[in-house]
């Protein structure tokens, strides 16, 4: 397949301008292709040639201007349009289409749990060519009228309002102009939630064997929905650019959701089948904000060309948390994302793979390299560079500056240097030089505090490892004076912002040293901060006595980042879990510090011969974490402990009392998600069997049950089951998305190094055949889940580096095996460090 480079965009953009698509789908014939019939109307600026893209199963026909061209010279996935006339064009293409079943182009999926059968369109970057024909690239857009014969019963949702038509037809309202990528389609017997706010209709959506858990969480959706709307109309001037508001909750979806005007689209995972904490639904709602704040940027201003990326998603990201904080029950949103996705963030920003926030035009030359930007840097580390340039900018021109950017872009493209430009012209403050120094850059700042203390003053200098400037707040603790709110609680002294120059920074304040010094208390800025000794032998011992959940999450990544630079003993970081989190109140930090207990640090940072005593420490965390929850005051912690308890047991007795009584002592009962969890983890530990799992999958015979099956299966330690798990996963090139990635998951088990360590060598070029032939989205499953991640040592090392030598590496799998080729490299250098 021929990719677009940027400059054949650039090029094509200047000869032609789209006006309007006219799209017909035909859903109705069988199970393997759908009919698609497109007319494009454009003008071109001057005599010349170009070329439209599509995929097709079969070309049928194409014309141009009513004259016939021969479907023969399609090539690759494009068709050639040669002596081209100065003015006015219309182009008809017919074909079949294939469905997919990797989440990409038009998805179809067959429900097990009922049998009916659903598609969805995902057309980001360039798969809008797998459902018509187009002049693919964000900066062509153009008015898109839709109509979708589906079969009898089916609902179709689109961008904007459906009319279903007597001859079984449904016609789609024409869209404003918009991009290829944003264009939807959902078609099915769809459960519908429907309602009208604003004068717009609202819909929630998903699939009929999910409709009893939407119905239960609806209010709740909507509310959220309502909320945020309503937020965004007080922030943006541009009132909400689409005719309706739709929210699709779709299966087998490959990201968390896709911002498509009028239809957002989101992985079904969202309607919760078992229970759930409050952090989990905070993440569904901020997931909810995320996509509403691109239907300004993203969708009514897009970016031009690929390299912007973060323009959309760092905004989106931004927005999402800070939006859901203002105006719904969730005000805490800040803590997840410092405790969950900063760490994201952190972590690409630290890997050879690494690139600015806003890259140089030339590190993205076309579509192929624009996917690998997806990442934490221009997701988390954009999102927090956004969140520090409102502090430093302040919130109202901030917001002055991005309702000039929508008032000049509106229904067009934009740049960065426009963004920058529509910022400086709100504020005096430098934003040019703000924009050179933080999204040209790669890396992350260190900053560390010395504290002197003399004469009744305490004295703070920062060193500063990097060479953004930072805007902070720090905050000085005591411990508390009164001892009937514990020996371990701290108290807020004093909390003062200073700007960090590129040369550090001092102050002197008065008073006794405090008990602690935080550096970016609050987490306005993304740097990894230090602490002084005697700050840091404060936290270890009063981390949980800390009142603020924000400070607390920031000692806590500080931790983190001094495990993974080996600067920390991974067992102290255990140590202070074994002690703390039993206290801790914020589910976020709970289970931000749990996961990265229980995957980094036992499956990864520690020795084989060191992890069953950390598994043990895990356990007995859990263990009191259930202990303290027996009263019932804290179920999501409670349902934490469990999930995590089940995860790091090392003898199967207790999980399996817990299995066959369908509860735990004083519980929760067991649903399917807890069900499932146990089993896996027995059949790691060989505690289980074929049968046992069979039975399990037929009382629940679902789509989850089905992935729950493909991995408790999978993860059987016996060679039998091992050699099935791989054959599907590089040779059934049916899977879909879904079932590759449990498969993948249950397949590699550190307690089963032995048994799997003839299976390390064959995966890279297993995986390397896999990615050529299934592409880009099983390519990124394969590298992520099915690398094998628990196989740390030099030779498994340089196998990986050696793999990376391999030309016929895609770049979707070529990047993720950079990334975990460095991860087990660090892995290594943290076990050799203690």
């Amino acid at each position: 397949m021929s990719v677009l480079t940027r400059d054949e965009a650039q090029t094509r953009a200047q000869f032609l301008d789209v006006h309007r698509y006219t799209i017909d789908l035909d859903l109705t014939g069988g199970e393997e292709t759908f009919d698609s019939r497109t007319v494009i109307r454009f003008t071109t600026a001057t005599a010349g040639d170009t070329f439209v893209e599509l995929k097709p199963a079969t070309l049928r026909s194409i014309s141009l201007d009513g004259q016939p061209l021969d479907p023969a010279d399609l090539t690759e996935n494009r068709f050639p349009l040669t002596a081209l006339t100065t003015g006015a064009h219309e182009l008809r293409i017919e074909a079949a289409m294939r469905y997919s079943r990797t989440g990409e182009g038009m998805h179809r999926f067959t429900d097990p749990t009922d049998g009916e059968t659903y598609v969805y369109t995902q057309l980001f970057m360039e798969d809008v060519q797998r459902v018509f024909a187009a002049f693919d690239q964000p900066d062509l857009k153009s008015v898109f009228e839709l109509t979708v014969t589906a079969p009898d019963g089916w609902t179709v949702l689109g961008n904007g309002i459906a009319e279903h038509r007597a001859d079984g037809r449904w016609t789609l309202a024409a869209t404003p102009p918009i991009s290829t990528y944003l264009v939807a389609v959902a078609a099915g017997p769809w459960h519908s939630v429907t309602t009208e706010h604003a004068g717009l209709p609202f819909g929630i959506h998903c699939r009929r064997s999910l409709a009893p858990y939407l119905d239960t969480d609806a209010d709740e959706i909507l509310d959220i929905t309502r909320a945020c709307f309503d937020r965004f109309h007080e922030k943006f001037d541009e009132p909400y650019p689409f005719d309706s508001y739709d929210q699709a909750f779709v299966p087998e979806f490959n990201a968390g959701a896709m911002e498509n005007p009028g239809l957002v689209t989101f992985r079904d995972e969202f309607i919760y089948r078992s229970a759930v904490t409050d952090t989990e639904r905070q993440t569904r709602g901020m997931v909810i904000a995320h996509e509403m704040a691109h239907m300004w940027f993203g969708d009514l201003v897009t970016l031009a060309w690929w390299d912007d990326i973060w323009l959309n998603e760092s905004f989106a990201e931004y927005m999402g948390y800070q939006t859901l904080a203002e105006a719904t029950r969730f005000p805490d949103t800040w803590v997840d994302f410092g405790v969950a996705r900063k760490g994201w963030g952190y972590d690409a920003d630290q890997r050879p793979s690494t690139h600015p926030v806003a890259p140089d035009p030339a590190a993205v030359p076309d579509t192929a390299s624009a996917m690998l930007n997806f990442d934490g840097i221009s997701y988390a580390k954009g999102a927090s560079a956004l969140r520090q340039l409102v502090a430093w900018l302040g919130e109202k021109d901030f917001l002055a500056g991005i309702n000039t950017h929508f008032a000049r872009h509106k229904f067009a493209n934009a740049t960065l240097a426009d963004f920058i430009d529509n910022l400086a012209s709100a504020t005096d403050r430098d934003v040019h030089a703000w924009a050179d120094a933080w999204l040209r850059t790669t890396g992350v700042d260190t900053l560390t505090p010395h504290v002197e203390e003399s004469d009744g003053t305490w004295s703070l200098t920062v060193d500063h490892d990097g060479s953004r400037p930072h805007r902070i707040a720090v905050g000085a603790y005591d411990h508390d004076p009164d001892t009937h709110s514990g020996p371990d609680r701290l108290v807020l002294r004093d909390r003062f912002e200073i700007d960090i120059p590129h040369n550090g920074t001092a102050k002197a304040l008065p008073g006794r040293r405090p008990a602690l010094v935080v550096l970016n208390d609050g987490d306005l800025s993304y740097a990894k901060v230090r602490l002084d000794p005697t700050s840091w032998e404060t936290a270890v011992r009063h981390l949980s006595g800390i009142p603020d959940a924000l400070t607390r999450a920031v000692i806590w990544n500080t931790a983190r980042d001094m495990v993974r630079d080996g600067e920390l003993t991974p067992t102290v970081y255990l140590e202070a879990a074994r002690a703390h989190l039993p206290h801790e109140t914020d589910l976020a930090l709970a289970q931000g510090v749990l996961a990265f207990a229980g995957i980094h640090i036992t499956d990864h940072y520690l020795t084989p011969e060191h992890r069953p005593a950390a598994l043990a420490t895990l356990t007995a965390l859990c263990r009191d974490v259930i202990r303290r929850t027996e009263d019932g005051h804290n179920p999501g912690l409670r349902l934490i402990a469990v999930r995590h308890l089940i995860d790091a047991a090392t003898q199967p007795d207790t999980i399996h009392d817990w299995l066959t009584n369908g509860t735990v002592p004083g519980g929760p009962e067991l649903d399917p998600e807890l069900r499932w969890r146990i089993l896996t983890r027995l059949a790691v530990l060989g505690a289980t069997d074929e049968t046992t799992i069979a039975a399990e999958l037929e009382d629940d015979p679902s789509a989850t049950g089905q992935q729950g099956a493909a991995r408790c299966r999978a993860a059987l330690p016996t060679p039998e089951a091992k050699a099935a798990a791989w054959h599907a996963l590089f040779n059934d090139d049916s899977l879909s998305n879904y079932l590759f990635t449990a498969t993948a998951q249950g397949f590699w088990q550190p307690e089963q190094a032995d048994l799997v360590r003839d299976y390390v060598p064959r995966y890279y070029p297993e995986a390397t055949r896999l990615a050529a032939r299934r592409g880009p989205a099983i390519a990124e499953a394969a590298g992520r889940y099915a690398f094998p991640a628990h196989a740390i040592d030099a030779e498994s090392l340089h196998l990986g580096e050696q793999a990376l030598n391999d030309k016929d590496l895609i770049p979707a799998l070529r990047r993720k095996l950079i990334d975990q080729i460095d991860d087990l490299r660090r892995a290594l250098a943290v076990r050799n460090a203690h």
